[in-house]
């Protein structure tokens, strides 16, 4: 960690697992691992105090009573932070620890105190604070030239290494919570939260945050360890323009600049779009500015960018998360045959059938009917006047627009889309050009395709994740790409059949006619057709 050739500061690790090899590595590159203290002697620990040549303790009164040093890196297990940065701090110690500072704001208080009464350098490992696309993020933002911000929402996502200790939340979002606080500059005034526990009972695997600050700047953060793929992105949305860091790019794609803006025409917004634009970025490792950075606080005695004051108000703001994630869901009313969310809203002169789910921040629209056993996930918006039918599914960020019908059983992903004009136009009113769309019983719609209005979707027909659909589906088709061409057919079990028509999970055989296919009638013990 040497910074203007000032001699390296012996450092003690504490805590070598699946984070702290990293900072081993970029310490002792750095010459500043004076030790390493771990009670897991015969695991990573040891191969690391051996690798690098450096004493290996098992607890960190024996690494203090043996170790003449000034500054100690924390990356134990979360729950072990307040008394491990408290006895660091009472023995004089300069303290690097990762996040979280500690699970009780009361205590991250406690220690941010500690370490100004006693004159000591307390940080917290805020990573991306130190990452340089961020700081350039950050520099652009400054300048003013896009305006007032007006939205910022980060997602974090990954099919990634899922946790016992801690839920998803604690575990990715407070890098960015540090983020969007940092850029914002204020606290928020209200946060709201909703989590969902899918792999172990209790453990939120899926979060989704809101965050509103009273200068009405308003943000989101989505974070998942079950996602199909990576996603690391922050888009920070001005008047004048946004910007895009996404680190899951190359390193000179990393942070783009997009200078869309909303005219006015006549009284109608009209959005203006630009072309993005890379902004280049001095490409450096965010581990090592930010383990430089605590380096040259302890030598020149000044307040890291991320100290124990801000990391009590990146968990100041995790524990109003929580408390809204552990919030227990609603009952519907006893006059209800139907569950609707307290998020969700309802609107007059709607039909609901019984046992349907309506969930969080859904609005269901005048006119509409639902049917039946339906589960309508987050953020949907039906109608208004849609017909959905008996057992649909409706996933996340769906939208059914007016002339929409869903049959009975139709399953529509996550971020669908339907239309109902040919050619819209934000500064022309066609709503007397909608088109019907019709979507037959026992359809599937994948994540994030295009339904063109107009067409009919088939019974059992399958629609490929991406597609856009510009004409109408035979029944049992399977479609992908864009547009949507036919790439074979589908059994009403959803499985693909080959040339013999035969579905493999059920052995029942199909035939084609003029509408796509249908099912072979059976014959019964009396040679009766069904």
């Amino acid at each position: 960690m040497q910074q203007n050739s000032a001699q390296p500061v012996k450092t003690l690790l504490v805590g070598a697992g699946y984070w702290g090899k990293n900072l081993a590595r970029v310490l002792h590159e750095k010459g500043c691992l004076a030790a390493i203290c771990d009670p897991d002697h015969a695991g990573m620990a040891g191969k690391l105090a051996g690798e690098y040549q450096v004493p290996l303790f098992a607890t960190l009164s024996e690494s203090l009573a043996a170790l003449d040093i000034k500054a100690m890196v924390i990356a134990s297990p979360a729950v072990t932070h307040y008394q491990l940065v408290k006895q660091a701090l009472e023995a004089g110690l300069d303290v690097f620890v990762e996040k979280p500072l500690a699970l009780k704001e009361e205590n991250a208080k406690e220690l941010s105190q500690l370490a100004d009464d006693k004159g000591r350098i307390l940080m917290v490992g805020h990573l991306l604070q130190y990452h340089p696309v961020y700081l350039k993020l950050k520099e652009v933002l400054q300048k003013g030239d896009l305006g007032k911000l007006r939205y910022i929402y980060s997602n974090r996502l990954n099919m990634g290494k899922l946790r016992s200790e801690e839920n998803v939340l604690w575990s990715f979002a407070p890098h960015d919570i540090s983020m969007i606080l940092d850029l914002v500059g204020e606290e928020p005034c209200d946060v709201s939260c909703q989590g969902h526990s899918f792999v172990s009972e209790d453990v939120a695997d899926i979060t989704l945050t809101h965050l509103q600050f009273t200068s009405g700047v308003r943000s989101h953060i989505f974070v998942s360890w079950l996602h199909p793929f990576k996603e690391q992105k922050l888009v920070v949305v001005c008047e004048e323009g946004m910007l895009v860091f996404n680190d899951t790019l190359s390193w000179d794609e990393k942070l783009q600049l997009y200078r869309h803006k909303v005219n006015w025409d006549n009284g109608v917004p009209v959005a203006e779009k630009g072309t993005g634009e890379l902004i280049p970025v001095t490409q450096d490792e965010p581990l090592g500015l930010e383990l430089s950075h605590f380096h040259h606080c302890v030598t020149t005695r000044t307040t890291p960018r991320t100290d124990g004051w801000e990391g009590t108000r990146v968990l100041s703001v995790l524990n109003r998360a929580q408390k809204e994630i552990a919030r227990p869901a609603p009952a519907p009313t006893s006059n209800s045959e139907y569950f609707a969310h307290e998020t969700a809203a309802v609107d007059a002169n709607v039909q609901i059938g019984a046992g349907s789910k309506i969930w969080h921040f859904s609005h269901v629209l005048s006119g509409t009917t639902i049917g039946k056993d339906c589960i309508i996930g987050q953020n949907a918006m039906l109608g208004p006047d849609v017909t959905i039918g008996d057992g649909c599914k409706v996933q996340n960020n769906v939208s059914l627009y007016n002339k929409v019908t869903l049959e009975k059983h139709v399953f529509c992903g996550p971020s669908c889309v339907f239309t109902n004009v040919m050619t819209p136009r934000a500064h022309i009113n066609r709503k007397d050009e909608f088109s019907p769309t019709l979507v037959k019983e026992g359809a599937t719609i994948g994540a994030n395709a295009t339904i063109i209005c107009g067409n009919t979707i088939g019974r059992y027909a399958m629609i490929g994740a991406g597609a856009v659909v510009t004409k109408s589906v035979p029944d049992h088709a399977l479609v992908v790409g864009n547009p949507a061409k036919q790439m074979g057919w589908v059994s009403e079990s959803g499985e693909r059949m080959g040339e013999d028509l035969i579905c493999p999970r059920t052995g029942l055989a199909y035939e084609e006619t003029a509408g796509g296919l249908r099912r072979k009638p059976m014959m019964d013990a009396e040679g009766l057709t069904e």
